[in-house]
């Protein structure tokens, strides 16, 4: 059974939704606020953090009424723009179509945090020995992040077609 464009859209959102979520879910059960856990060594652990703010924490002292324009509001209305330009762009290749739902379901799910908790739980954190450094994150981060590679591939993908179409 091969499932609709809408239908295939959707569940890819709902799963990047779930999977956030339900990390959420065992972090915040399972592990006290900055409580390190190492999963390979210092280099990559778990740590749970409340971030109030938006990327790295940026914003966190904003005041409450800015908090929601920025990362209640504004969020919501992109998310809806993006949803509809990707159920309504016939033309959107599969690897561009795969990335916006990435994206999307990422933002859906802090943004749903952010709603439901006051903060999102981050939990991850790499440190290659000062070589590679991130801050701490969550799967919903990695999965926006991972879209975002995935559209600059797709466009890449694009243009060469179109050079070679050309």
């Amino acid at each position: 059974m091969k499932l609709s464009r809408t239908a295939s859209i959707i569940l890819l959102i709902v799963a990047n939704i779930a999977i956030d979520q339900i990390s959420k879910f065992i972090v915040r059960a399972k592990i006290a606020q900055y409580e390190v856990i190492e999963l390979i060594g210092e280099a990559f652990i778990l740590t749970k953090v409340e971030n109030e703010g938006a990327f790295l924490g940026m914003g966190s002292d904003l005041s409450p009424l800015l908090k929601w324009a920025l990362l209640l509001i504004l969020p919501v209305i992109v998310l809806g723009g993006v949803i509809y330009y990707i159920l309504t762009n016939k033309s959107l290749d599969r690897l561009s179509l795969i990335a916006f739902c990435c994206i999307v379901g990422g933002g859906i799910a802090n943004v749903f945090d952010r709603f439901m908790y006051g903060s999102v739980t981050d939990f991850f954190h790499i440190d290659l020995g000062g070589v590679f450094r991130t801050g701490i994150f969550n799967l919903a981060d990695m999965s926006v992040s991972f879209g975002m590679i995935l559209l600059v591939i797709a466009s890449f993908q694009q243009r060469k077609l179109e050079k070679a179409n050309a």
